[in-house]
């Protein structure tokens, strides 16, 4: 029989109205506006009030070509919550154009474990995207008809640090020229696209607590620097009103289903290589609001997204995690143990043995921030019972529990025994314990990150980055919280360096101040903020019939 595609079991499947969705999630005819009949916006704030549920993380060892599944085990999870009983919410990011159209395909889960309408979704869903692409353009716009027009703040335009952005991948636009044509079409000038979701704009619409905080944090966004080095605010330019008018829709957090039925909130979309990793703190909240369990996803592995969620965005949201998932697979930790890409389905105890070093390395740094870890073993039929039995034993020296989820063929019934393990594991008593402390200054932070999160040794700060944090120090912004800009794929700064290599150093090149966001972005080795499109994007296998019926998104 032939095994149907992630795409059409979910047109398969009979989805309920929004309006049904909102009312299982208890929130009131008045508080969504819908986008149709599977879609809707929450208009915040809500009316009831407001008493958390309990927080589930989910993130993962580091990924591999091999496939985690971290967004499907979270799907799963939900439905599983649900099935056991738990009243569930999911909150999720939103997929970007960039890797859909790129190498990873769909990002609304897979098999029997997704969000829908998943074709909506991973295309153009409520227009968030889009309205946060015109927002960062009509801001670059703007600063360069301000020089164009006299240059009253004196802005130097060799000196701009807001990029343009595009929410596709596009290498041939990362480093451009602008204001060619003579006098009239603006001052010539190297300009540079990033991918929307590396924007600070994405950061600032995720990290914001309300509308004002949105306003106030655009107007403190570092735009570009005088001819005497000396900051350029939104605010300077008396445009941050406009900017915010932009994004009046897209801060509201988005309502969708699983298909079955568990509500899902979807909001914003950075990445965690590049970015910050984590949907908005309104879904996150919203979603705390109307579960007893809300859970969430942090991108990649927890060495970025992990770390990111509970140092960026937990401070933000006042509410750290009670229960920490780690989604590993047998396949993957094969790979960061040594063995071929090819040969994975093939059983070998050995390189599982030297790959689960990698998941110890994130165990441990989770622990750091104590908070209880469980480990999910996403399922693949070529998993054999001696190599879950090891990880499951080696799992127990951490004394965490390893539960095996199978949610791409069952759903929510493929998880019940890890949502009983996560339950149990959201009883036990939480101590967050802040990686950093509030003096610590970039360096300190750059260098508890190394060691703690990455395994490594030291932090080696290129001459270019050496002279931005001494300038930065002088401006006070040495204390901001860190964003590393980091590959996915290992632990290191070295994307084929795999397993949990140790004695190992992270390069910094460049800073970039968010100050909007309120953080500050680190680039490391060769991390690019607007990645290319691989030699068969996934864009060649899409289509969409004479009677509207989309195919090949995954």
């Amino acid at each position: 029989m032939t095994q149907l595609t992630d795409i059409e079991i979910a047109q398969q499947t009979h989805l309920q109205q929004i309006n049904e969705i909102a009312q299982r999630s208890g929130l009131t005819e008045d508080e969504i506006e819908p986008y149709g009949h599977f879609k809707a916006k929450i208009t915040l704030p809500l009316t009831q009030p407001y008493q958390p549920g309990k927080l589930i993380l989910v993130t993962s060892i580091n990924p591999t070509p091999a496939g985690e599944g971290k967004t499907t085990v979270t799907i799963g999870l939900g439905d599983g919550l649900r099935k056991i009983g738990k009243r569930a919410i999911l909150a999720l990011r939103e997929p970007s154009l960039g890797p859909v159209m790129g190498m990873k395909g769909g990002a609304t889960g897979g098999g029997y474990a997704q969000v829908a309408p998943m074709e909506d979704i991973n295309l153009h869903f409520n227009g968030d995207f889009h309205a946060l692409t015109t927002a960062n353009n009509t801001l670059a716009a703007l600063i360069d008809n301000h020089i164009q027009q006299g240059n009253d703040l004196q802005i130097d335009p060799r000196r701009i640090s807001l990029h343009r952005v595009l929410d596709i991948n596009d290498r041939a636009l990362r480093n451009t020229v602008v204001g060619m044509g003579g006098p009239t079409s603006g001052m010539p000038r190297e300009d540079h696209f990033d991918i929307t979701v590396a924007s600070e704009l994405m950061a600032i619409l995720c990290l914001a607590t309300d509308l004002h905080d949105l306003k106030d944090r655009i107007n403190r966004m570092v735009i570009a620097e005088t001819f005497d080095r000396q900051p350029i605010t939104v605010a300077d330019l008396h445009v941050g009103g406009a900017i915010a008018l932009l994004l009046k829709d897209a801060i509201k957090p988005n309502l969708v289903q699983t298909l079955e039925g568990t509500p899902a909130i979807i909001h914003g979309g950075p990445f965690a290589n590049i970015a910050h990793g984590c949907n908005s703190v309104l879904a996150t909240k919203t979603a705390l609001q109307l579960g007893d369990y809300a859970v969430t996803e942090a991108g990649f592995g927890a060495d970025l997204g992990g770390e990111k969620f509970l140092d960026i965005k937990v401070p933000v949201l006042g509410q750290a995690p009670s229960a920490i998932v780690l989604v590993a697979t047998v396949r993957a930790l094969k790979l960061h143990g040594g063995q071929a890409l090819a040969d994975l389905t093939t059983p070998d105890l050995t390189a599982l043995e030297k790959g689960l070093a990698n998941l110890g390395q994130h165990i441990k740094s989770m622990q750091r921030y104590q908070i209880p870890v469980v480990v999910a073993i996403n399922a693949f039929t070529s998993d054999t019972p001696d190599e879950i039995k090891m990880i499951q034993e080696y799992c127990q020296r951490f004394n965490v529990p390893a539960v095996e989820a199978d949610e791409w063929a069952h759903g929510g019934a493929g998880t019940t025994a890890l949502a009983h393990a996560v339950v149990r594991a959201a009883q036990e008593p939480v101590h967050f314990t802040p990686l950093m402390a509030a003096d610590d200054d970039l360096m300190a932070r750059a260098q508890k990150i190394v060691t703690t999160i990455y395994g490594g040794r030291n932090v080696v700060l290129e001459p270019h980055a050496q002279a931005q944090l001494r300038r930065f120090a002088k401006r006070g912004w040495d204390k901001l919280p860190l964003c590393m800009a980091k590959t996915q794929y290992s632990l290191s700064d070295q994307p084929k360096l795999l397993g949990a290599p140790t004695n190992f150093d992270i390069h910094i090149r460049e800073f970039q101040p968010r100050l909007g966001a309120g953080f500050m972005v680190a680039l490391t080795g060769a991390i690019l903020t607007m990645p290319g499109l691989p030699k068969q994007p996934a864009a060649l296998n899409m289509s969409i019939s004479d009677d509207g019926v989309i195919a090949g998104i995954f």
